[in-house]
């Protein structure tokens, strides 16, 4: 398998999709169209090209047409179909190049450029920018037009974000490889509260462990391991901050076998204790 090229239907023949989202399966896709997506109450591991990285509430993501993507939910956060995020798609060709050659357009422009390598914009923007995308699957004609620019607006002005993909992703990319990673994140992604070793994962990529281990640092720029107490660490800070589970439970959900080990591995990634870390957002 590839990753799947995907078609976007534009039901009121327009070209810009907006609407609510409540849930995804993560599989590794593209398709020709920008994409603005905004989970507001969602986290996991989002994948564009070869970035890989946690994303917490509030996540504002814009990616150029034809890039690669995904967005792995925890599974345990699934809760029906309740809108949790707003994705928006666009052609490029909707704009259309005399408009973006105006000067007072060089910063989408730019924007626009960068979004090549796909952007990561901060919590506030993302805040800032959740009306104007609501106001776009409310509203059609100028108005859905206006709240559009709204958003390119805030985005383009942003000191606050990051280029996701490395500055030598080449869209020409070894598809069977991203079709391995994509398997080893939606393993990990179905099983961290589980005890996971090198050895089972390797069986998932079809591999040795010691080819999984090199292979893995390759895509992802870290070892196996740091990755899954990454997820680990991020899911527990979630539960920490948002629900009311003890510790020792939310130790046991995030997939650690002892209280300790579990301790040690929280302070490691946040330098306090859980404790001390859930009492700053109480």
């Amino acid at each position: 398998m590839v990753a799947e090229l995907e078609q976007i239907n534009y039901d009121d023949s327009g070209g810009f999709r907006a609407e609510y989202i409540s849930d995804s399966d993560g599989f590794w896709h593209f398709h020709p169209e920008y994409e603005i997506m905004l989970n507001t109450q969602n986290n996991g591991t989002r994948i564009v090209g070869d970035s890989v990285e946690i994303f917490d509430y509030y996540d504002l993501v814009l990616i150029a047409g034809n890039i690669p993507h995904c967005w792995n939910y925890y599974m345990k956060e699934r809760q029906g179909n309740r809108d949790r995020g707003i994705m928006l798609h666009f052609k490029l060709s909707s704009l259309g190049e005399a408009l973006l050659s105006q000067h007072e357009l060089h910063s989408v422009r730019t924007l626009l450029m960068d979004s090549e390598r796909g952007i990561a914009f901060s919590l506030e923007d993302a805040k800032k920018a959740e009306p104007h995308l609501i106001n776009m699957i409310r509203n059609k004609g100028i108005e859905k037009m206006i709240s559009f620019f709204n958003v390119m607006k805030i985005m383009s002005a942003s000191d606050k974000r990051n280029l996701l993909s490395s500055d030598n992703y080449k869209r020409a990319f070894d598809e069977r490889g991203n079709k391995k990673m994509s398997d080893i994140f939606n393993y990990v992604r179905e099983n961290y509260d589980k005890p996971i070793t090198l050895e089972k994962v390797s069986r998932v990529a079809h591999m040795t462990p010691f080819a999984l281990s090199r292979y893995f640092k390759k895509y992802s720029g870290e070892g196996f391991v740091e990755y899954l107490n990454k997820i680990r660490m991020k899911k527990a800070g979630h539960l920490l901050r948002e629900t009311e589970y003890q510790v020792h439970e939310i130790a046991d959900q995030c997939g650690f076998s002892s209280i300790s080990n579990f301790n040690k591995q929280f302070r490691k990634a946040e330098g306090v204790a859980p404790r001390d870390y859930r009492s700053r957002f109480k």
